[in-house]
């Protein structure tokens, strides 16, 4: 009995997946406010009925695929601004990070640049939440270095914020800029992240 529930469940872990595919592949071209319940479901090869005992409707969908998108990110990037040497090493580490990212993953780097500021207010609010989560966590990293002796709290969040919009900036650019250009973004993204840094090393003089 228990090799079948084991069947089942895998079964049903699957055709998630298969909807959740299907539809960030159709969200490459357009906007989840768009986006129709039964595109997914006919993209996914499932009937329509199944899309409801996995999500409520798409919205709901979309906050499953933020999660999906930006979960795995946390500990890259505090292992990334936690890489020990100068701060040119750590500019350098950052932005590959991002290059990296949207070279592996543009469909959910899309998606997330899109619907930052999208239609979709639970979506919108899902993103919110974790790019807040991220300006908190690399507050945190942020205060460990040498460089925040004397910071207060407010003001950490402040340059977090800073860097995360960055990289969220970054990665944009990126996924617009045709591979041969990427070059220049990168360049742009590292002297960003200097001048950011000059003003770090003297917003207590």
């Amino acid at each position: 009995m228990s090799h079948l529930s084991g069947i089942r469940q895998a079964q049903k872990q699957k055709t998630r997946q298969a909807l959740l595919d299907a539809a960030l592949g159709l969200l490459e071209e357009q906007s989840l406010s768009s986006l129709g319940l039964r595109e997914v479901t006919r993209a996914a090869g499932v009937a329509p009925a199944a899309f409801y005992r996995h999500f409520r409707d798409t919205a709901d969908l979309g906050v499953v695929l933020v999660d999906e998108a930006l979960d795995s990110l946390h500990g890259m990037i505090r292992t990334t601004l936690a890489t020990t040497g100068d701060s040119d090493e750590r500019i350098a580490a950052t932005v590959e990070l991002i290059a990296g990212l949207v070279r592996g993953y543009p469909a959910h780097v899309r998606f997330i640049a899109r619907e930052r500021h999208g239609g979709v207010a639970t979506v919108r609010e899902a993103i919110a939440r974790q790019l807040g989560l991220f300006v908190r966590e690399v507050a945190d990293e942020l205060a460990r270095h040498p460089e925040s002796e004397g910071w207060d709290q407010d003001d950490l969040l402040m340059l977090a914020g800073l860097y995360v919009d960055h990289m969220v900036m970054t990665a944009s650019e990126f996924l617009v800029t045709p591979e041969t250009d990427r070059d220049r973004v990168a360049r742009t993204a590292r002297r960003r992240l200097r001048l950011v840094g000059l003003g770090r090393r003297h917003w207590l003089d």
